[in-house]
């Protein structure tokens, strides 16, 4: 028995050392390609390995000494070779990116052994990509504009400033207002619009109809109807183009309701997944014909640029309507039961959907509302919203957008209700 634990004691101790060796030789690799004096493949190996092996010490000897008594051992060798780097070299790179990632891959190999594996491979995985991605990210930072630097400030300070400060507990006279709560909502929606808006900086203006559509249905699916509603006044031939954006904008928000619900309620999922997928697919669908009926010498528009999604007055006021939307479903439900959560459900879906879809989760979650119910709302909402977005569109377009945006919405709202109706209680994952 004895002998089995030390075999086995020794086989996990060879899985480090080798996923040590596998991390050293992959940041490795990467500084030595970019030219770097200081340290390439072999150097890194074997700090990844000396970390390893310093943590293997300071296990057996039950000595905290020993790790930072050889970190201090390499941070004084590479201050060593970089005073002879400045004598020797007339022309001398003073960045310090070798360096710090020499000690990170120390101490990863030592948190191999002491601590978690997963993170320190996650760690090391992520330093490999930001040493790669390095001309990449400063061609990136540099091309940012004022509202740019706006929107990551302010989503920081949404994330990492106001949300730690605020009460988790609950207030008012139905017990569900809860001000971390409502601010994590408020968190969620603006990183999701944040990173759609980022993508569409990294990727450009000149994407495509197929990634306008996606990338418009990420930040906004109704800021993305009234701009493509309006450039149907001010250009010809452009109707079919810009229903496909739209239909496309609206069909990627059913998926970012999934999205919503899968972080609120992962352990539903299944359950309310796949009546709301069979009303993607079917959005997908009608995109896909609209796609073939775009003429193929067409010239791809550009997206209108996006406003900053990261504005602290627009995450306030998703805020409170989220709120008011919690009162207006614990209320509902209190006096008149489930069945007028409908009509709060169409009222919601007019204005925002996001908010709606995360207050009857947040119901769900708690077990205040029936998962069949549940998901009805939530889709009953999705299509009050795609009536609104329609309304929108026939009152900024043109006659022929409001043709083609008539039949795909309409198809998509009537299959909606259908599913809300027929669909079979068992018919889930």
């Amino acid at each position: 028995m004895d002998c089995s634990i030390f075999l086995l004691m020794e086989y996990n101790d060879l899985i480090t050392l080798g996923i040590a060796i596998g991390l050293g030789m992959l940041v490795g690799i990467q500084r030595q390609r970019s030219d770097n004096k200081m340290a390439g493949v072999r150097t890194f190996t074997l700090i990844a390995i000396l970390g390893v092996v310093s943590g293997f010490l300071t296990r057996e000897y039950d000595n905290p000494f020993i790790f930072p008594t050889f970190g201090i051992s390499i941070t004084a060798l590479l201050i060593l070779a970089n005073m002879i780097k400045v004598k020797r070299l007339d022309q001398t790179d003073v960045g310090q990116t070798t360096e710090v990632a020499a000690l990170l891959m120390f101490a990863i190999g030592g948190y191999l052994v002491l601590g978690d594996q997963v993170i320190a491979v996650v760690v090391g995985g992520v330093m490999a990509i930001l040493l790669y991605v390095k001309e990449k990210l400063h061609d990136f930072i540099e091309n940012l504009k004022d509202k740019d630097l706006a929107a990551i400030m302010t989503f920081a300070g949404i994330s990492l400033v106001v949300l730690p400060i605020l009460p988790d507990r609950t207030y008012g006279p139905l017990d569900v207002i809860n001000p971390r709560n409502i601010w994590l909502m408020v968190t969620l929606i603006v990183g999701i619009s944040v990173i759609g808006y980022f993508i569409y900086k990294y990727v450009g203006k000149n994407v495509g109809i197929i990634s306008n559509g996606v990338l418009g249905g990420m930040i906004s699916s109704t800021a993305t109807t009234v701009s493509y509603a309006r450039k149907t006044a001010n250009a010809k031939n452009i109707h079919k183009m810009a229903a496909f954006v739209i239909t496309a904008a609206s069909a990627i928000a059913l998926a970012r309701v999934l999205v919503e619900v899968g972080v609120i309620i992962p352990e539903k999922l299944p359950q309310i997944m796949l009546p709301i997928l069979a009303e993607f697919i079917l959005m997908v669908a009608l995109c896909g014909v609209l796609f073939y009926l775009i003429s193929t010498d067409g010239k791809d528009e550009e997206m209108p640029e996006p406003d900053n999604p990261a504005q602290f007055k627009s995450a306030l006021i998703f805020g409170l309507l989220y709120g008011l939307i919690l009162l207006a479903v614990a209320f509902t439900k209190q006096e008149f039961g489930n069945d007028a959560l409908y009509i709060v459900a169409i009222i919601s879906g007019l204005t925002d959907v996001d908010a709606i879809t995360l207050s009857l989760s947040q119901t769900m979650k708690g077990g205040g509302l029936p998962t069949e119910t549940g998901w009805r709302l939530i889709l009953l909402a999705s299509l009050s919203n795609l009536l609104f977005k329609g309304i929108m569109a026939a009152v900024l377009g043109t006659k022929q957008l409001i043709k083609w945006i008539a039949i795909t919405f309409g198809i998509s709202i009537v299959t909606g209700l259908l599913i809300m109706w027929l669909w079979p209680e068992g018919w889930h994952f």
